[in-house]
């Protein structure tokens, strides 16, 4: 992938990216950043009742996350972001709010969680940037 005008499939793009958390384990970040802005604690059980999981999968997921560095756990003890899986958690959750403002914005609706999530993982940072702008702006027509 060294020229931006070549094309490949998804799939390869995805197999290219080394860079890149998956998709999965970006939603378990965003939901254990979200729960930690309302409680002091992240247990297994809670994190997968939230993202309607098993805890068994949950567990695994948190294995993962903990293996990168991004949280520290424990068997039977809380979810702890680290402070790199902070940081990121803070992206996602802000990431998934400025699609949703902006999907809420030209469907005129009140939520569009479903669609976020269907399409949140594809954006990258600078996309989500200026659609933010863009909000601001027609927001202060």
């Amino acid at each position: 992938m060294n020229n931006k005008s070549d094309f490949y499939t998804f799939k390869g793009y995805q197999l290219n990216d080394d860079t890149r958390i998956t998709s999965s384990m970006e939603d378990y970040l965003e939901m254990i950043y979200r729960l930690l802005k309302k409680q002091e604690v992240v247990r297994i059980n809670e994190l997968a009742d939230r993202l309607h999981v098993k805890p068994s999968s949950a567990s695994k997921m948190v294995s993962n996350l903990k293996y990168l560095g991004l949280v520290s756990f424990e068997k039977y003890g809380y979810i702890k972001p680290t402070d790199k899986g902070m940081a990121i958690g803070e992206y996602l959750l802000y990431r998934h709010d400025v699609l949703n403002d902006f999907l809420c914005l030209i469907n005129n609706s009140e939520d569009e969680t479903e669609q976020v999530e269907k399409i949140e993982h594809f954006l990258d940072e600078k996309t989500i940037r200026n659609i933010e702008k863009h909000i601001k702006s027609i927001s202060a027509k």
